[in-house]
């Protein structure tokens, strides 16, 4: 494992004998930081930055669609930021594991009123076929808050944990505890979803990602909200998707979610499985 700090710019991750990392992380220049490249351990690029039709979707990120009415998802003036307060932490707690440690403020389209603090920590090591990324956060309200979403229609309910996917990956499968969900998920609830299918780059290529949540959170087991090759590679952990949610001043709200990268296509038999190994504390 090599940890490369770009200060004030950018965190590289390499596992052994990687000549590319598996993850970045970018947390200035934006308006929210974000991770990409985000790759398998195989070397294959998953992760898509600023598409398009799109622009405020980069690789791996979070952040919630409306604050109080104002869009802290699309970048379309007025909008808020996630401003990190200082350089990330970075420790070692093992060998073969990576801690980053951020602190944030969220800062509303006036820029200068900051409505949540938050205190982030992502966690990171290979396994001998995964990329596992934990993500835990605090949000800490300022001030009396609504959380809310676009209700959905034909699209909306997202906001949360979010990966955008490369157009060389062609997503053809969301699975879920109780079955493959033909189209795209909205709004189904399950402890954990994966998205896979093929890769261009060469013949049998393929690779999946998986989210998973804990039982911890909020509205456990989350909805999904995602897409495949034909609206966008897109997975969302929505735990607003089917209703906004209010915090108080002072209150936090503390989240935890898996993210495995991986070669190939995993089964449903695999991804219980990590689950429950998440859950029962195993690495």
């Amino acid at each position: 494992m090599i940890v490369t700090h770009h200060v004030g710019s950018t965190i590289d991750w390499y596992p052994d004998d990687a000549l590319d990392p598996a993850w970045t992380l970018s947390y200035t220049g934006r308006p929210k930081p974000f991770f990409h490249p985000v790759r398998t351990p195989g070397g294959q690029l998953l992760s898509l930055q600023e598409p398009a039709d799109h622009l405020w979707h980069r690789g791996l990120w979070f952040t919630i669609k409306f604050i109080n009415g104002d869009n802290f998802w699309e970048e379309n003036p007025p909008f808020g930021t996630q401003q990190v307060t200082r350089f990330p932490e970075i420790t070692h707690p093992a060998a073969d594991v990576t801690v980053l440690s951020l602190s944030l403020d969220w800062i509303a389209p006036n820029g200068d009123e900051r409505v949540i603090g938050e205190r982030r920590t992502v966690t990171s090591r290979a396994t001998e076929d995964a990329i596992v990324i934990d993500w835990r956060t605090e949000l800490m309200a300022e001030r009396d808050l609504r959380l809310d979403r676009t209700p959905y229609t034909t699209w909306g309910g997202y906001g949360g944990l979010s990966f955008r996917g490369s157009r060389s990956w062609l997503v053809d499968r969301f699975l879920l505890p109780d079955g493959q969900v033909e189209g795209r998920p909205a709004g189904q609830t399950g402890p954990w979803c994966e998205m896979s299918g093929p890769l261009d780059g060469g013949p049998g290529l393929s690779a999946g990602l998986a989210m998973l949540d804990h039982p911890d959170n909020p509205r456990y087991p989350t909805p999904w909200y995602a897409g495949g090759a034909g609206s966008g590679n897109f997975l969302n952990a929505a735990l607003l998707f089917h209703e906004p949610m209010t915090l108080a001043q002072g209150q936090t709200l503390a989240l935890r979610y898996r993210v495995l990268i991986h070669d190939g296509i995993w089964d449903a038999t695999r991804l219980a499985g990590e689950h429950a190994r998440w859950l029962e504390g195993e690495s």
